[in-house]
C-alpha cells in the first residue's frame, strides 16, 4: 500500500519534470472548499488529497449540507491503470437499534420531524473513516497537511454566505436546540425571541471545530472514533430528550468499506456508480438501460417527449428501488437481475411513447431470492457534491451528507451530527413481509447519493458528476448524464438545464423555467404534474480534446477552479 503511494508520488515528480502534467480542476459547492482543494493540487496532491481538504472546509462553511458528523460515498479512478474503486462511508445504525426505532408505543410510525430532531436519528458517522481509507491508498500529501486550510479558516472565521443565512433563517428547529441556537444566531432585541439568524457577511469562527480537526490531524481516525471527540458525540446523542442509542463501542467499531463500483454500458459510454447501500448508482443505471431503445439524441432537451420518456423510465426504476434496494450486507439485493439486459428491455416495453402508464409496480428481476415489501422513502435534501480531476487525470466523484438541512440539529466538537437513520423505513414490515430497508443494528440506511464516473468508448475518463437533493438526486444526475452523452452539451450547459424528476409519483417540473409550459401537455398525456422549486447542486468535470470542462450549479454557491498549465 505504501509502495503504491510512493510510486504514485515518484510518477508525479517525473511528469512534472517532463512538463507533461496537465491542468487539474475542482468543482465544489463553496469557494472556500474549492480553494482548499486547489491548494492541495498545486502542492502536488492527488484528487483524493484535494477531496479531503474540500470536505473538511465544507463541514465548516456549509454545515447544513455535509460534514465529518455525516457520511459520504466516493468513486475514485486511477488514470494510470484504469482501476476504479467505490469507497463507502455511509453511516451505520447503532448495534442496539431495531425495527421499532421509529415506532411509537402504539406501533404507529413517528412523525418525520419528530424522529429527525435529536439523538434518535443519528447514525455512526463514516466520513472520517472513509477519507482515511482512501488516503491510505491514493493520498500523496501528509494526512495532517490536508487539515490546514480548514483549521485556519475555523480559527480566523469566514463570512456567512447568502445561502447559509437563508438556510438558518428558514429552519425553525435550530432555535430550539442549545448548541445550534448559540452558534447560528445573534442577539436581536427586536425579535420576539431575542434572536436573529447570522447575517450575511458575519464573520463566523469555530474554535471547537478547529480543536476537533487538530486532534484528527494528529491522531488519525482514532482521534474521531475514540477519546474526547467520540465522548462528545455520544453525550450529545444520548442526553437529548429524543434519545439515541449510539455507544462508544459503536463509534470504535465503525468500518469504511471499499467496494466494486457498478458499471454498465450506455450508448458508446460506460457509466459507473456506487453499489448498495446507496440506490443511486443502481437506479440511474436502470433508467439509462430502459432508455436505450429510444433515440433521445433526436429529441430536444426539455421537450415534451424527452421529459415523458425519462419520467416513465424513472417511475419504473423507482418502483423497483422501493422494494429491492437496501444494504446488501444485510439483505440480498438482486443487482444482477435489476441490471439484466433482458429484464430492462421488458421494463422498457411498458413505456408507451404516447401515454403515461400511471403508478408503476415493481417487476420480478431474475435471481430474486425472497419477497420484499414496499418501504417508505422520507428524506430531506441536505447534501453536497464535489468532482475533482488532478494533473494526472485521476478522478474523484464524491457525494457527502448530513441528511436534512442541519442533520439532527445536534452539534458535538463544533460540527453538526447527521440524521441519516431516518433514511431507513420507519415501518419494518407490511402484512408480515419484511421491508428490505428496515432498521437493523449495524446496518447502513439506503441512500440516494449518486456520485458518477463516465468512461468514453476507449475506456478513458469522460466525466465526473453528482448532486445533492435527497431522492431527487437520482433524477438530477440522470438528466445531466443524458445531456452529456445524448445531447452532447458541455458540462455547464448540462448542469444549467431546467430540472424535472419522477420518483414514481407526479412529474415534478422546476418552477420558473421553460419547463413550466409542459404542465398542460404532460397532463394531456395522463401525467400528474407539479411545478415547484428543484434546487439541485450538480458539480461536474468533463474531459475533452481541448482540455478539462467544468460546471457548478447556479442554484447554489458552487465554484469551479483550475490549476494553470506549467
Amino acid at each position: 500500500m505504501r509502495l503504491r503511494v510512493l510510486f504514485s508520488f515518484l510518477a508525479l515528480l517525473v511528469l512534472a519534470a517532463c512538463g507533461d502534467n496537465r491542468p487539474a480542476m475542482v468543482s465544489t459547492a463553496n469557494e472556500h472548499a474549492s480553494k482548499a482543494a486547489l491548494a492541495m493540487l498545486d502542492r502536488g496532491g492527488s484528487a483524493v488529497d484535494a477531496a479531503i481538504a474540500a470536505q473538511l472546509v465544507l463541514s465548516l462553511v456549509e454545515p447544513q449540507s455535509s460534514g465529518i458528523g455525516g457520511g459520504a460515498f466516493m468513486l475514485y479512478r486511477d488514470a494510470g491503470d484504469g482501476e476504479m474503486v467505490a469507497y463507502d462511508g455511509r453511516e451505520m445504525a447503532p448495534q442496539a437499534a431495531g425495527g421499532d426505532l421509529f415506532l411509537k408505543p402504539d406501533g404507529e410510525p413517528m412523525g418525520f420531524m419528530e424522529a429527525v430532531i435529536g439523538g434518535r436519528s443519528v447514525g455512526v458517522p463514516g466520513v472520517v473513516a472513509m477519507l482515511w481509507t482512501a488516503h491510505q491508498e491514493h493520498g500523496r500529501l501528509d494526512w495532517a497537511d490536508l487539515f490546514r486550510p480548514a483549521i485556519g479558516l475555523a480559527h480566523e472565521g469566514f463570512a456567512v454566505s447568502p445561502r447559509l443565512h437563508e438556510m438558518i433563517a428558514r429552519d425553525k428547529w435550530l432555535r430550539r436546540e442549545p448548541a445550534t441556537r448559540d452558534y447560528f444566531f445573534v442577539a436581536d432585541p427586536a425579535s420576539p425571541d431575542g434572536l436573529a439568524p447570522l447575517p450575511v457577511g458575519h464573520v463566523l469562527k469555530n474554535p471547537a471545530y478547529a480543536r476537533t480537526l487538530e486532534t484528527i490531524a494528529e491522531q488519525g481516525p482514532e482521534g474521531f472514533y475514540e477519546g474526547e471527540v467520540a465522548g462528545a458525540i455520544v453525550q450529545a446523542v444520548t442526553s437529548h430528550p429524543n434519545r439515541g442509542l449510539m455507544t462508544l463501542g459503536d463509534l470504535k467499531g465503525y468500518e469504511a468499506r471499499a467496494r466494486d463500483p457498478l458499471c454498465r454500458p450506455y450508448r458508446a459510454y460506460e457509466v459507473c456508480g456506487m453499489p448498495p447501500p446507496t440506490s443511486g448508482g443502481l437506479t440511474t443505471l436502470m433508467i439509462l438501460g430502459m432508455l436505450e431503445p429510444f433515440e433521445l439524441s433526436a429529441m430536444r432537451p426539455g421537450s415534451r417527449m424527452a421529459v415523458h420518456l425519462v419520467s416513465e423510465a424513472s417511475a419504473l426504476a423507482f418502483a423497483d428501488r422501493a422494494v429491492y434496494m437496501a444494504d446488501a450486507d444485510f439483505v440480498p439485493v438482486p443487482v444482477g437481475g435489476l441490471l439484466d439486459r433482458g429484464y430492462l428491455r421488458s421494463r422498457a416495453r411498458l413505456i408507451d411513447p404516447l401515454r403515461a402508464t400511471g403508478k408503476a409496480k415493481a417487476g420480478t428481476p431474475p435471481g430474486l431470492r425472497e419477497a420484499r415489501a414496499n418501504g417508505s422513502d422520507l428524506t430531506r435534501p441536505g447534501t453536497s457534491h464535489l468532482s475533482i480531476v488532478d494533473g494526472e487525470g485521476n478522478a474523484v466523484s464524491m457525494t457527502t451528507s448530513v441528511e436534512g438541512p442541519f442533520g439532527s440539529h445536534l452539534m458535538a466538537g463544533g460540527f453538526i451530527l447527521n440524521n441519516q437513520l431516518t433514511d431507513f423505513s420507519f415501518v419494518p414490515e407490511r402484512d408480515g413481509t419484511p421491508v428490505a430497508n428496515r432498521v437493523e443494528g449495524g446496518k447502513r440506511p439506503r441512500s440516494s447519493m449518486s456520485p458518477t464516473l463516465v468512461l468514453d468508448g476507449q475506456g478513458d475518463l469522460f466525466a465526473a458528476v453528482g448532486s445533492p437533493g435527497g431522492s431527487r438526486i437520482i433524477g438530477y444526475v440522470t438528466e445531466t448524464l443524458i445531456a452529456l452523452m445524448d445531447w452532447k452539451l458541455d458540462m455547464q450547459a448540462a448542469i444549467d438545464l431546467p430540472r424535472f424528476v419522477d420518483r414514481n409519483g407526479p412529474v415534478e417540473l422546476e418552477a420558473g423555467t421553460p419547463l413550466d409550459a409542459l404542465k398542460g401537455p404532460l397532463e394531456a398525456m395522463g401525467h400528474e404534474v407539479t411545478v415547484r422549486p428543484l434546487t439541485s447542486g450538480l458539480h461536474g468535470v468533463r474531459e475533452t480534446a481541448a482540455g478539462l470542462d467544468g460546471g457548478a450549479d447556479p442554484r447554489r454557491e458552487g465554484v469551479v477552479l483550475t490549476t494553470r498549465e506549467d
